[in-house]
This record gives structure tokens, sequence and C-alpha cells, in this order.
């Protein structure tokens, strides 16, 4: 599958240069979440000069299942609706995200196929982190590029933990097995 260029998937949202003019506003959003909870604010401004800043007006589509993926977004104003196709090719509402939240993390890393479609619910601001910025944070600044990769890291891992422990309550019998066997 051809991947995309950058300035092709982000064309038709409103582009707002680096993250440095935003730094304020993304350390108010990411005090909610585990990902940047240990980064102080030097790290935070160092960080914000390798993401790329867009608007998006309500009902864009910012990420497209299915769709090859190099870039992790952080949500910085607005909110999306996370949508998976179900078998039959249905739209079904998997969650919603707002101020704070990252999505596409996976794919920054493995660079696979997008599991889920991200929709705006209304304006939104984000920041975008792609893997060609990653890798210039761990050349450039290497102690806040390793600490974003084992947040990232501690991340991923914590999600599957989540879905692992799921999927174990999903396949327990509805029954307890019968003694004696």
């Amino acid at each position: 599958m051809n991947n995309p260029s950058r300035s092709d998937v982000f064309a038709a949202f409103e582009a707002l240069g680096d993250a440095t003019g935003f730094v304020d506003r993304i350390l108010e959003v990411i005090e909610h979440i585990r990902l940047f909870e240990d980064f102080e604010r030097e790290e935070i401004d160092t960080l914000a000069r390798y993401l790329r800043c867009y608007r998006a007006a309500a009902g864009a589509e910012i990420i497209r299942e299915g769709a090859a993926g190099d870039f992790m977004l952080l949500l910085i104003e607005g909110g999306v609706e996370i949508v998976k196709l179900d078998p039959r090719g249905l739209p079904q509402r998997m969650g919603v995200a707002g101020p704070g939240k990252t999505l596409g993390e996976m794919s920054l890393i493995d660079g696979e196929p997008r599991f889920a479609s991200c929709v705006t619910l209304e304006p939104t601001l984000f920041a975008v982190l792609d893997r060609a910025a990653l890798i210039r944070v761990v050349s450039e600044e290497p102690k806040v590029g390793v600490k974003l990769l084992m947040e990232l890291l501690m991340l991923l891992n914590q999600r599957l933990r989540s879905v692992s422990g799921d999927l174990m309550k999903l396949s327990r019998p509805s029954h307890p097995p019968l003694a004696g066997r």
C-alpha cells in the first residue's frame, strides 16, 4: 500500500505550525493522561518543537480505519468519535475522546494499518507526532526521546493488559466447573 505523504493526509486541515505556541494548553490537557504525567515543562517545550498542529472542522475524519499510518495525535481542544466497522461493514461507536487523549500510538510504533476511524465531533485542535519526528527527538534530544518511548511502551502495555483481562472475562464459562473434573 502506498503511504501518503504527511501533506496529503492533513491537507484538508488548517495547518498551525509547530506546537510551541500551544505549550500552555498542552500542559493543561496532559495533566489528565498518563503518557506525559512524568514530563517537566521544559521537556514538553522540547517535545512541542517536534509536534505539528492542525485544526479540523466538525465531521472531519482525522484517522481512517485500515489506512496506513505512522503518526499519533494529541487532542488539544475539541473531541472525536472513535468508530470501528463491524463484520457487516457498519460503523460501531467504540468511544469518544477529548482534550488530552492520544490516538494512533500503535500505528506510530508499528506502522500497521489503523484499527479504527476517528471523526471530529466539533472543531478540534490536535498535535501530530510522526515516526520521523519521533526518531529526530530520540537522536537530537535523547533524554526526552527515551522518556517518551518508555511512556508509550507503558501505555501500550497497560492497554494490552486491559484487553487481555476483558478477553478472560468473556471466555469464562457462565457456570462453574463441576467438582471432580
